[in-house]
């Protein structure tokens, strides 16, 4: 039994592990009372600060709270079931969380984002990071970007992490839809935010380095911008970096295994609603390769070459069109990385990205 953390510099991201001892209690303890803002002794959807899947598991009675019972319970049955932990994200005192703000609908139901900010911000209007979560388009919550994101607001951006349709409930191209609608958001609400319109960069991870690279390659393109909200605003982003997302579905679907894209139970045909056979023309329209022109912002893409969910070549194509049409494109391949792990934990690695950051939406370094 044990309480695994992870903490930052300045911050701490908690994973709610098995433990079950008096030390345990007191320190979950304190943490329902940071989460209970209100404190009225539980703790509402709009004050949980995890994922809506989680909050659900907790919230064992349906009434719309979690109490103490319900997490210590929760607790004991992991203890029990040895099932993965929980997290939550606890902010520290120099950086503000805002939770779950509406920034457009998809379909018929509001979408979430959830934004990091510095406490005491800078005097110019922010330069603004917005990161993409992966999950085979079926899974993955916004919140799992908040321990990335921390280091990027405490060093004075503005920063928002996204909720968008999975391919449970809508096919391609919901997913591109909706990340447009939160760039467009943010750009609209620039003066409310204290941000610089002209200077937002995007970020993503896997299937959402997939969607990151997408907005990158596809600015202006009316036919991916959904009615979402905001449309006199732009969904241009000035920098994109896409950690081993597919950049082309055609070669994707033909080089990874079968029992991976496939199948009727595949992500690429969840994402695309059937087999690439039959849907050649929406998988060209969801390959970010398919709108490469010489006026796309600066790409940083990394990846590894021992990743065997999306294999590094997806990368070294995009890398090479980008870089044939003109586009400033940086490629990062790691000789012993898989599909994320330590590499892309690694301080230098997040050095990296800021580094990249800096320069193309500040002019720095």
């Amino acid at each position: 039994m044990y309480l695994l953390h992870r903490t930052t510099l300045m911050g701490t991201m908690i994973l709610l592990g098995v433990a079950f001892s008096g030390a345990a209690q007191d320190r979950e303890n304190s943490r329902f009372q940071r989460e209970d803002v209100n404190r009225d002794g539980k703790v509402s959807r709009e004050e949980f600060s995890g994922p809506d899947r989680v909050f659900r598991q907790l919230d064992k009675n349906g009434d719309g709270y979690v109490t103490r019972r319900e997490v210590f319970q929760r607790m004991g049955q992991r203890e029990k079931g040895g099932r993965a932990p929980i997290p939550f994200f606890i902010p520290p005192e120099d950086v503000i969380h805002v939770k779950n703000v509406p920034y457009g609908k998809g379909g018929d139901r509001p979408l979430f984002l959830d934004i990091l900010q510095p406490r005491d911000p800078p005097d110019a209007p922010m330069a603004v990071i917005v990161f993409i979560h992966g999950g085979g388009w079926r899974g993955g919550d916004k919140t799992v970007a908040l321990p990335k994101l921390l280091p990027f607001a405490q060093a004075g951006y503005f920063c928002a992490t996204i909720n968008y349709r999975l391919t449970d409930e809508a096919i391609f191209p919901a997913q591109v839809y909706d990340s447009k609608c939160a760039i467009r958001y943010l750009r609209a609400h620039a003066e409310k935010y204290g941000i610089d319109p002209a200077r937002i960069g995007v970020w993503g991870a896997s299937a959402g380095g997939h969607l990151a690279a997408l907005l990158g390659t596809s600015g202006g393109v009316k036919a991916l911008e959904g009615k979402g909200g905001w449309p006199e605003a732009s969904s241009r982003v000035q920098a994109v970096c896409d950690w081993f997302g597919p950049t082309d579905f055609m070669r994707f679907a033909r080089t990874v295994p079968e029992n991976h894209a496939g199948t009727p139970r595949g992500p690429l045909e969840r994402l695309l609603g059937g087999p690439v056979s039959g849907k050649e023309n929406l998988a060209r329209r969801a390959s970010p390769v398919t709108y490469i022109s010489g006026d796309d912002p600066p790409f940083l893409i990394m990846h590894g070459r021992q990743d065997k969910t999306v294999p590094f070549q997806q990368s070294e194509e995009l890398h090479a069109r980008l870089t044939e049409a003109g586009v400033s494109a940086e490629l990062v391949l790691d000789e012993k990385a898989e599909h994320g792990g330590p590499f892309f934990r690694s301080p230098e690695t997040r050095a990296r990205v800021m580094a990249f950051f800096d320069k193309h939406l500040r002019g720095t370094g």
